[in-house]
């Protein structure tokens, strides 16, 4: 029975090339060359630890991020580590899938959400609008959302696809897993949207995330900047590997987690906050710093803006 509610008609829109939009980040915002910050936290010190002892045991190295990590400049750092095998495994939400391709194929991104949204223009690009016929592809062919991405940049021969951590991550062969929710991306807004494929593309990469954390025993999982997507996704990803886990008499309970953020937690994070609060609804608090790892694991917060903490890390890593 088809709904008997109206629906808006996409084909009325009026896309406009990303030529004619203003960017506020392009190229030059990237952080080149690589040099080592002067002073690392102790707990990105004690991660970064972490992190050489599980590329050494096979355990899982998992970067979940919101996309203002790569709206940081961070992308050489990033693509360093993964090309050392400090990290076998990328989490992300859509709009970092978004900031990436816009980056290899023009060198520019983001636009003015208070300038755009006045006219009706905001998110309504033409050449944005390719992520979707990729996410076809991906869903017709079997292939995870980040995965078609990497290869539609990299074998693309997109022009900055050396910029391109989604590309990086094609050429090495490392799950980037994209986990959308449908409405919350600007390629929603356009016309050629196909929810059933983005939908299949990202369900495919929370299958491929939950297959990694198999392995999380020992392992690490950082989380930069995603206040609800990489928790939630993480949480339930857990649940399932633990319930394996659990079938064939194994533990996934001694592990390390970070997260970077701008939130002023107290000193003893490690305690939950108290229900009813604001920071009790902060998920990677309670879901990342607390419960997930109440039973053998550890974990760390670092607050500071990832232009920062992200550096940060990367040198503690120098020469691992």
């Amino acid at each position: 029975m088809p709904t008997r509610h109206r629906r808006f008609d996409t084909a009325r829109l009026r896309l406009l090339p990303l030529a004619e939009r203003a960017h506020d980040l392009d190229l030059t915002q990237i952080l080149v060359p690589l040099t080592p910050v002067l002073f690392v936290p102790p707990a990105l010190a004690d991660t970064a630890n972490d992190l050489r002892t599980a590329r050494n045991s096979g355990a899982a190295r998992i970067l979940m991020m919101g996309a203002h990590l790569l709206r940081s400049g961070v992308q050489r750092h990033l693509i360093d580590l993964m090309e050392r095998g400090l990290i076998d495994c990328l989490s992300m939400n859509g709009a970092c899938a978004i900031h990436d391709f816009e980056f290899a194929l023009i060198g520019a991104t983001t636009e003015s959400v208070a300038r755009y949204i006045q006219n009706g223009q905001f998110g309504l690009w033409n050449e944005t609008g390719r992520l979707n016929e990729i996410a076809k592809t991906a869903a017709a062919e079997g292939l995870g959302l980040g995965e078609a991405v990497g290869r539609a940049i990299w074998e693309g021969g997109l022009p900055h696809r050396e910029a391109s951590v989604f590309a990086a991550a094609w050429r090495l062969g490392i799950p980037a897993c994209v986990h959308v929710g449908l409405g919350l991306d600007i390629v929603h807004e356009h016309p050629n949207c196909d929810g059933a494929a983005w939908g299949a593309a990202s369900h495919g990469d929370f299958l491929t995330l939950a297959a990694v954390m198999e392995r999380l025993e020992g392992g690490v999982v950082m989380n930069f900047g995603s206040a609800v997507t990489a928790p939630e996704v993480y949480l339930k990803a857990l649940a399932m590997v633990r319930n394996m886990a659990r079938q064939e008499g194994r533990e996934v309970k001694r592990f390390t987690t970070l997260v970077c953020d701008l939130h002023d937690l107290p000193e003893d994070f490690r305690a939950e906050a108290p229900r009813g609060s604001a920071g009790y609804y902060f998920r990677p608090w309670k879901t990342m710093l607390v419960r997930t790892v109440a039973d053998g694991g550890k974990s760390h917060y670092v607050q500071g803006p990832h232009r920062e903490t992200f550096p940060a890390l990367w040198t503690a890593l120098s020469g691992a």
